[in-house]
């Protein structure tokens, strides 16, 4: 064998943990301050477990809490609600936690078992978390069983339910010129 070839023990394995923040599309905290909703781009640092993003989230000053609205690879989304020492998530598609770090610190946190190959593409979490903000559990169960909108799609609805649909928009390029 040349010294070129390429063979499963001459590589160098790599059992590293992609980094946080690998594949977002992107992180956002929505907060409203004195009534007007405010959006702040959050640091990919963050986005590494639930845990991390629900500390991040509760620096920022909003009546009531902040949300963090976080899109992957345009495959699932993720919203963490944080109210005083309360955090509140939802996970829209439990199979991700196979894949994804921060899917699967969702789950964990939610005391949900780790998903198998064969289950389905289901929600998990509180339908219901953004519910005093306008948007209930019966309207985002609807928008979650719309399997042909992509991530950002379902989160810019959510925005403009909660009435900060054009900022949201604007922060992650869906506005039109």
């Amino acid at each position: 064998m040349s010294d070129t070839e390429d063979t499963p023990t001459d590589r160098p394995v790599d059992l590293t943990v992609d980094p946080p923040g690998d594949g977002i599309d992107f992180a956002l905290a929505a907060y409203r301050e004195e009534g007007v909703w405010r959006l702040e781009e959050l640091v990919h640092d963050v986005l590494g477990d639930v845990e991390s993003l629900a500390h991040a989230l509760r620096r920022f000053p909003g009546d009531g809490g902040a949300v963090g609205l976080v899109a992957v690879d345009e495959d699932f989304f993720l919203i963490v609600r944080v109210a005083g020492a309360t955090t509140r998530i939802l996970l829209s598609d439990v199979t991700a936690g196979d894949e994804w770090e921060l899917a699967a610190s969702a789950i964990d946190a939610l005391g949900l078992p780790t998903p198998e190959d064969e289950d389905e593409q289901v929600p998990a979490g509180d339908l219901d978390l953004l519910g005093d903000l306008g948007m209930g559990a019966m309207d985002m169960g609807v928008l979650l069983d719309d399997f042909d909108l992509y991530p950002d799609e379902m989160l810019s609805d959510v925005a403009r339910r909660l009435g900060f649909g054009e900022l949201f928009d604007e922060a992650v390029g869906l506005a039109s010129a």
